[in-house]
């Protein structure tokens, strides 16, 4: 009897659950016993996994969405998909922002909390329309990547995909490059994605190391708030969107999207597990070509618990920190801001940019933003989760509007693990139909 057949593989979705238990009992440990080499070596083990996603944002995204919109070529009524994509990105990121704010509204997150103006100080960066307009074009081509300006490699990208289609022909050799290079990305990035349960103990370890769980008491209210929020987006509206709009099987979506949603919860970050979320959606039936638009299009600006829920519930809770009374103008506000800002989340581990945004444009004293940093890796985790099921989700619901989507493929998709011996979207040349 072979090796593989004695030892039962351990399903990816455990490993993690396992890391999460190991990194909750070391960190609890560390902390306890003031253990220093242990606190060391969680932190050390949970910033060297951040910092291998982070290597390949950069190149990941700038390939990936110029080999997207590249893709568009071979999809009949490609503006309309794109068009269709964008407007449901706008009426989820409505919706979850309106449940912030129902939330914020009934629940008061900043009331009883203990909490000063004191407590906060201004963040080191912030956000503005100002910076966010004219930030979007960078000023030389070695900056962005260096610097990490996902919006700004995003608009390079476009610039470059868009020339590349006016090119035709003459651009092949650089399209065969790119997508080349972007399996070569892809290949690399599943080699860290696979030590997610390792990375998993140290993040989680660390937190606990670092904030314990004093500081949860403070903060109890507004983190149920977050976690429900986002919990009522994920598991209320998407199903509901998907049953009502995509009429599909809302159970069956959860069962494909599960391993991006789970990496998404444990990375926290959209960029870094955006070849895991291209996968299942494409194993949830929606075509190659329009995935391949729409998955990177999502992940650098479709953020529904990053940009909506949260700097809902977080303007509430400085402003009732701050004794600042907002009115239905301000609630308003936050809604354009969730909704036309939201790309300057632009996928990174994090929301501190686009909560300076909201705050700025409230008027609201970014001091607040201190207040909100040290429970801030708590809260992500279930942000990028529902940024993630958003951006799978918003393909599915197009697709199947416009009759593209694979319905038996949707039926059989599974929670199996993704493997990254699965074909990727790069390079297929059949055309995908859309219905007049």
């Amino acid at each position: 009897m072979s090796a593989s057949k004695r030892i039962p593989k351990i399903p990816f979705w455990a490993q993690i659950v396992a890391g999460l238990v190991l990194g909750v009992l070391l960190g609890w440990l560390a902390r306890s016993q003031d253990i220093g080499w242990l606190k060391e070596t969680l932190t050390q083990v949970g910033g060297i996994f951040v910092q291998l996603l982070k290597l390949a944002v950069a190149p990941l995204v700038f390939f990936a969405i110029l080999v997207s919109i590249t893709n568009l070529r071979k999809v009949n009524n490609a503006a309309r998909l794109a068009a269709q994509t964008l407007v449901w990105f706008m009426i989820t990121s409505l919706i979850a922002v309106a449940i912030g704010l129902g939330i914020g509204l009934i629940t008061n997150p900043g009331a009883g909390t203990g909490l000063t103006p004191a407590d906060g100080k201004a963040p080191e960066s912030q956000g503005s329309w100002i910076d966010f307009l004219t930030g979007i074009v960078p000023t030389d081509v070695i900056t962005p990547f260096t610097e990490l300006n996902v919006l700004q490699i995003v608009f390079m990208a476009a610039v470059a995909g868009i020339a590349a289609l006016k090119l035709g022909e003459k651009a092949q050799p650089i399209l065969n490059l790119s997508e080349s290079v972007l399996e070569l990305l892809q290949k690399a990035l599943w080699w860290v994605i696979r030590l997610a349960p390792i990375g998993t103990a140290g993040l989680i370890g660390k937190a606990i190391v670092t904030y314990g769980w004093d500081l949860v008491g403070k903060y109890a209210t507004f983190t149920a708030d977050v976690y429900i929020g986002c919990a009522l987006v994920l598991f209320g509206v998407y199903p509901l969107l998907l049953a009502l709009v995509a009429k599909v099987n809302p159970l069956q979506f959860f069962k494909g999207a599960w391993p991006a949603i789970q990496l998404a919860f444990v990375s926290r970050s959209s960029v870094g597990t955006m070849p895991v979320t291209q996968r299942v959606t494409e194993r949830l039936g929606v075509p190659k070509e329009y995935a391949s638009f729409a998955v990177p299009f999502g992940a650098t600006t479709k953020m529904d618990g990053c940009a909506a829920i949260y700097p809902a519930l977080a303007a509430i809770f400085i402003a009732q920190i701050f004794d600042v009374q907002l009115g239905i103008k301000e609630y308003l506000l936050i809604a354009f801001v969730s909704v036309i800002g939201s790309a300057a989340t632009a996928g990174l581990t994090g929301a501190t940019v686009m909560l300076t945004l909201t705050l700025s444009t409230l008027g609201l004293p970014l001091e607040g933003v201190g207040l909100l940093m040290a429970i801030d890796p708590i809260l992500d985790m279930i942000r990028t989760a529902t940024n993630v099921a958003g951006q799978a989700l918003v393909p599915v619901v197009v697709s199947a509007r416009e009759k593209i989507l694979d319905l038996d493929k949707y039926a059989s998709a599974s929670a199996s693990p993704i493997d990254d011996r699965e074909p990727v979207a790069v390079g297929a040349e059949e055309k995908v139909a859309v219905a007049a």
